[in-house]
C-alpha cells in the first residue's frame, strides 16, 4: 500500500516537472517568435560603415575639336560662281585661288566707261579748236566762257578715270576668290552657276593659330582642383586619319562665366534648389594631325589635402537647423542584439557628387550610417538591417 503511494506521488513529480518543462519551453518559444514577429514590424534599413580618406574631385568633359581661328570669305560682287577649285578639308596655301567668279557683265561695263572717257577726250579737243577760234576774234568774254568749259570738261574727265580704276581694282579684286593665308578649308558653301547666297562662299581655318574645344562645368569644382588660366591638361583626342585616340597637350586659354544652372541639394528632406554656378572653359590644343571636328575628351582628378570621415550623400538629411545623419548603435540583450537609430548633427568640410567629409564628436571610422528606410525615422526607433 505504501509502495503504491510512493510510486503514485513520483508518477504525479515527474508529470508536474514535464508539464513545467513544456511550459517553459512553450514560454519561451513563444517569447521568441513574439520577438522575431515584433522586429518583422521594424522599419527595414539599408546601412554603410563610415570610413576615412580623402574626397576625390573629378572634372570630365568632352567636346568637338574646332579651329581656334575662322574667316568667313565673302564675294561682295553678285557674281556667279564660274569654277571651285577645292573642296572641304583641303590644306590651301596663301594666295591659293579657291573661287572664280563671272565677271562679264562688270567687264561689259568698264569697257563703256573706258569708251565714255575717249568721248570726253575729243570733247575736250573740240572745246580747245573753239577756244582758239574765240581767241582770235578779242572778245573776252568768250574767251573767259571757252576756258571755264575746258577746265569743267578736265574735272569730268578726272572724275571719270578715277571710276574706271576702282573699278579695275574693284574687278581685279572680286574676280577670283583667294587664301588670305596657310589655312584648311572647313566649309564651302558656294555652287558652279549660282550667285553668292548672301552668305560665305568659303570658310577657312588659319592653322597657325591652333585648335580649341569647349565644356562647361561647374565653378565650386574648378575651384576644388584649383583650374585657373594656363593650365595644361592631358586631352584624348580620336584622330581621324589614322582612327586612333592619341593624347595631346593642351592649355585652357579661357574660363568664361555662363548662365548657372539649377539644382538640388544632396541632402534629403530639403526640397530647396540651389543656383550652381558655371563656367565654359576653353582647351587650345595643336597638333599636325588635327584637322577638325574630331571628338576631344579631358578628365582631371585630385584628391583633397586633408583625410576625414566620409558618408555617402544619399546619408545626409535636412531640416531647419542643419545637416544630420542617422547613425545606428547595437545594443546586445538576452535574446539576441538589437539596432537602435540615434540622430546625429554634422558639419560638412568638402564634398563631391558621391560622398560627403563631414565633422562630428558622435560619428567614427566604421560606424554604421543609414543610407535609406523603409519608414520615416526618429531619434531611438528600433530598425532591422537589410
Amino acid at each position: 500500500m505504501r509502495l503504491n503511494e510512493q510510486l503514485k506521488d513520483r508518477r504525479s513529480k515527474r508529470i508536474i516537472g514535464i508539464l513545467f518543462t513544456v511550459f517553459m519551453l512553450l514560454l519561451v518559444l513563444f517569447t521568441l517568435l513574439s520577438n522575431t514577429l515584433q522586429s518583422l514590424t521594424l522599419p527595414k534599413v539599408r546601412a554603410e560603415q563610415s570610413v576615412m580618406g580623402s574626397v576625390v574631385h573629378t572634372l570630365e568633359g568632352s567636346g568637338n575639336i574646332q579651329p581656334l581661328v575662322e574667316v568667313k570669305l565673302v564675294n561682295p560682287s553678285d557674281w556667279k560662281i564660274k569654277e571651285i577649285f577645292i573642296k572641304e578639308g583641303d590644306r590651301v596655301k596663301r594666295g591659293q585661288k579657291l573661287i572664280s567668279y563671272d565677271s562679264q557683265s562688270a567687264e561689259r561695263e568698264l569697257k563703256d566707261e573706258e569708251a565714255q572717257l575717249k568721248k570726253q577726250k575729243i570733247a575736250l579737243q573740240q572745246f580747245h579748236d573753239q577756244f582758239i577760234l574765240i581767241s582770235m576774234e578779242g572778245d573776252e568774254i568768250k574767251i573767259r566762257n571757252a576756258s571755264r568749259t575746258i577746265e569743267t570738261q578736265k574735272l569730268d574727265i578726272g572724275v571719270q578715270e578715277r571710276k574706271i580704276d576702282e573699278m579695275k581694282v574693284k574687278l581685279a579684286n572680286d574676280k577670283e576668290l583667294s587664301a588670305p593665308f596657310d589655312g584648311f578649308i572647313t566649309k564651302v558653301s558656294a555652287l558652279e552657276g549660282l550667285s553668292s547666297s548672301g552668305e560665305s562662299d568659303v570658310v577657312i581655318a588659319n592653322l597657325s593659330h591652333g585648335y580649341q574645344f569647349t565644356f562647361m562645368a561647374d565653378a565650386d569644382l574648378l575651384s576644388s582642383l584649383d583650374i585657373s588660366l594656363g593650365d595644361k591638361v592631358q586631352v584624348k583626342v580620336q584622330v581621324k586619319s589614322d582612327k586612333k585616340t592619341k593624347t595631346i597637350e593642351g592649355e585652357i586659354i579661357e574660363l568664361k562665366d555662363v548662365e548657372p544652372r539649377l539644382g538640388y541639394s544632396s541632402a534629403k528632406e530639403s526640397d530647396n534648389t540651389e543656383t550652381i554656378e558655371q563656367k565654359l572653359l576653353h582647351v587650345k590644343v595643336t597638333d599636325s594631325a588635327l584637322i577638325g571636328g574630331e571628338q576631344a575628351h579631358i578628365k582631371l582628378t585630385k584628391k583633397s589635402k586633408q583625410n576625414g570621415l566620409l558618408i555617402s550623400n544619399e546619408a545626409i538629411h535636412q531640416d531647419r537647423e542643419g545637416m544630420f545623419i542617422y547613425k545606428i548603435e547595437e545594443q546586445r540583450g538576452a535574446l539576441g542584439n538589437d539596432f537602435v537609430v540615434h540622430k546625429v548633427r554634422i558639419h560638412s568640410n568638402e564634398k563631391n557628387d558621391k560622398e560627403t567629409m563631414i565633422q562630428s564628436d558622435n560619428v567614427y571610422e566604421n560606424d554604421l550610417i543609414i543610407l535609406e528606410s523603409s519608414e520615416p525615422l526618429q531619434d531611438n526607433n528600433r530598425v532591422r538591417l537589410q
